[in-house]
């Protein structure tokens, strides 16, 4: 009889110890789709993504750039590289003497609709 009891008593051990097992991340990918662990590391430095411009209409308003997520101005710098010169379309980097031209769109540039400002009423209202 006691030894149904060992042996009941190592099956409960043995039990206990499968069950205290730790699961993996419920939230992750499985391994067959490629999860982050499975993503291989970039081979060369990446290149710089011109993605968006914004410039004043105004005379000496401001010319803004976002660079690979990276808000930048006309004159600053950005990483290690000068912001010469934001255009309409394209964004000038200078290191050094060596230049570099980010364009917006690499193919045909799309149709922009350019709306004028609306005209101030500078007519004096008659009192009464």
């Amino acid at each position: 009889m006691t030894l149904r009891i060992l042996l009941a008593l190592a099956g409960l051990l043995c039990g206990a110890g499968a069950a205290a097992q730790v699961a993996g991340d419920p939230t992750l990918p499985p391994p067959s789709l490629g999860g982050p662990a499975a993503a291989p590391a970039p081979s060369r430095a990446a290149l710089p993504e011109l993605q968006s411009i914004l410039v004043s209409r105004e005379a000496g308003g401001r010319r803004v750039a976002v660079i690979s997520g990276e808000m930048v101005r006309q004159g600053s710098r950005w990483h290690g590289a000068v912001v010469e010169r934001v255009g309409e379309n394209e964004v000038v980097l200078r290191r050094g003497r060596a230049t570099q031209v980010l364009k917006l769109y690499q193919g045909k540039p799309p149709a922009v609709a350019v709306v004028p400002p609306k005209p101030e009423n500078n007519a004096k209202k008659e009192t009464q």
